[in-house]
C-alpha cells in the first residue's frame, strides 16, 4: 500500500498504541505517535517514528502538538486514534472527587479536546476518520472498575453522538471494544490504585487484597487475553474499509458479554458480571 496520509495515535509508549503505530507506519501511513512523557518520545523518534509530546491532561499540549502536525502536513490529517489513558481501580465509593476527575480529564476530556480540534482539517478536505478505543469496560461494567468503566461509557455515548452528527461529511467515526490484551494497563492501574485508595482502612480491603495480587501477577492476569495486533487488525479495517464499522469487538469477551447484555435482564447479567470478575478478585 502506497500512500502518506495523516494518521495521530495517542499513548504510544507502549501496548496497543506502540503496535499500532509501528503497523501503520510500515503500511506507508505518515503516523504521528504521540506520548506524555518526553523520554518515550525521544524512544519513539529514534525508533524511526515521526514522534511529538502530547499531554490529554493539558490543554495547551494538546493545542501545540495539533499546530505542529498541521503545519508539517499543510493542513492535512486523515486520522485520528484515539488510545492514551490509564484504569483507575477501586470500589466507587473509595473514589475521591478529584480521583474521577482525573480518570475523566484523561480517557475522556482530553480525547474530546483533541477530537475537535482536527476535525476542521477533515471537513475541509472533505474526508476523516475518528477511531476510539474504548473497551468491553464500555459495554458491560464489572466491580472496582468504575472510574474507567464511567469514561468509557462516556466515550461511547459522546461517539455515537458524533457518528451521527458527521453523517455525511465523509468524516467516519468508529468504535474499537477490546478486551483484555497484553500491555502495561495493570502495571500503571496498580500505581494508580496504589496512589488513589485508602485500602487498608476501606469496606472492601478483603476484595482489594486479592485484587492487588492480579495487579501484580505476571503474564496473563485473564483467559482469552491477547496481543495488541488483534486491534491493529480492526484500525486497519476502520481506516481502509469504504464503509467502516460503527463498533469493532476484540477478543472473546467482548463478543460473550456484548451478546449477552442484549439477551439477558440486567439481574441476570449482574449475576453473570461478578461471576466473571470473582466479585472483584479477577
Amino acid at each position: 500500500m502506497q500512500n502518506r496520509k495523516t494518521v495521530i495515535i495517542t499513548g504510544c509508549s507502549s501496548g496497543i498504541g506502540h503496535n499500532v503505530a509501528h503497523g501503520l507506519s510500515a503500511r506507508g501511513y505518515r503516523v504521528f505517535a504521540t506520548a506524555r512523557n518526553a523520554d518515550d518520545v525521544k524512544r519513539l523518534s529514534a525508533e524511526g517514528l515521526e514522534s511529538l509530546q502530547l499531554d490529554l491532561d493539558d490543554s495547551d499540549s494538546i493545542n501545540n502538538c495539533v499546530t505542529e502536525i498541521l503545519a508539517a502536513t499543510d493542513g492535512e490529517i486523515y486520522a485520528l486514534f484515539n488510545n492514551g489513558g490509564y484504569g483507575q481501580t477501586g470500589a466507587v465509593e473509595d473514589l475521591r472527587r478529584d480521583v474521577l476527575r482525573q480518570q475523566l480529564e484523561t480517557n475522556l476530556l482530553g480525547w474530546h479536546e483533541l477530537t475537535r480540534l482536527v476535525i476542521p482539517a477533515m471537513r475541509a478536505q472533505g474526508e476523516g476518520r475518528i477511531i476510539q478505543n474504548s473497551s468491553v469496560l464500555g459495554l458491560v461494567t464489572m466491580p472496582y472498575r468504575g472510574a474507567y468503566t464511567c469514561a468509557k461509557f462516556a466515550l461511547e455515548g459522546l461517539t455515537d453522538t458524533l457518528r451521527l452528527e458527521l453523517h455525511g461529511s465523509g468524516i467516519h467515526v468508529s468504535l474499537i471494544e477490546p478486551g483484555p490484551i497484553r500491555s502495561r494497563f495493570r502495571k500503571n492501574a496498580l500505581k494508580k490504585f496504589l496512589e488513589n485508595i485508602d485500602y487498608d482502612n476501606s469496606a472492601h480491603s478483603d476484595e482489594y487484597q486479592a485484587m492487588l495480587g492480579r495487579l501484580k501477577k505476571k503474564g496473563d492476569a485473564v483467559p482469552f487475553t491477547l496481543p495488541p495486533e488483534a486491534v491493529l487488525k480492526k484500525v486497519v479495517h476502520a481506516l481502509e474499509s469504504k464503509r467502516p464499522q460503527p463498533r469493532y469487538y476484540v477478543t472473546l469477551p467482548t463478543y460473550l458479554f456484548g451478546f449477552l447484555r442484549r439477551l439477558l435482564s440486567t439481574s441476570m447479567l449482574d449475576r453473570i458480571l461478578r461471576q466473571a470478575s470473582g466479585d472483584g478478585k479477577r
